[in-house]
């Protein structure tokens, strides 16, 4: 009887451990940059919006998002520093993943960015600009 309460225990805090972890969502906070406050995942590294996108559907695949990655989420995104919760979304991508919206706009990073690095600000590719986004929602212009 005791072994089979243990078995049933470690399997509950197994699976609440695994649930929670999976629920977890990407944290979105704002750091100092050469730019002002702007948008950036939990390690630092900033976030664009592709201005060719006028709503949350995304419009970088392929080639696109080989060089602009999606900001991906398997749970809710958490604001953390500055950061505004309110602001803060999902959108589906094709194929079914959660990409990070911030003010309705899809989140990406620049694959050759790294934390407090930001390369590519304001530049024209794939039919767009690509812009840092400030803490009001707002690209860097």
């Amino acid at each position: 009887m005791r072994s089979t309460a243990l078995v049933a225990l470690v399997a509950l805090a197994t699976l609440t451990s695994t649930s929670t972890s999976a629920a977890k969502g990407k944290p979105i906070k704002v750091v100092g940059s050469d730019y002002g406050r702007v948008i950036a995942d939990g390690k630092g590294e900033a976030l664009y919006l592709f201005d060719k996108e006028t709503g949350t559907r995304p419009r970088c695949f392929g080639a696109c998002a080989r060089a602009w990655p999606p900001v991906l989420t398997k749970g809710r995104p958490r604001a953390r520093n500055g950061a505004k919760a309110r602001l803060l979304g999902t959108t589906k991508r094709r194929g079914g993943k959660r990409q990070v919206t911030y003010a309705g706009h899809p989140l990406y990073y620049y694959v050759s960015d790294s934390p407090g690095n930001i390369l590519c600000q304001d530049v024209f590719e794939f039919g767009g600009r690509w812009l840092v986004v400030k803490p009001s929602g707002r690209p860097v212009t």
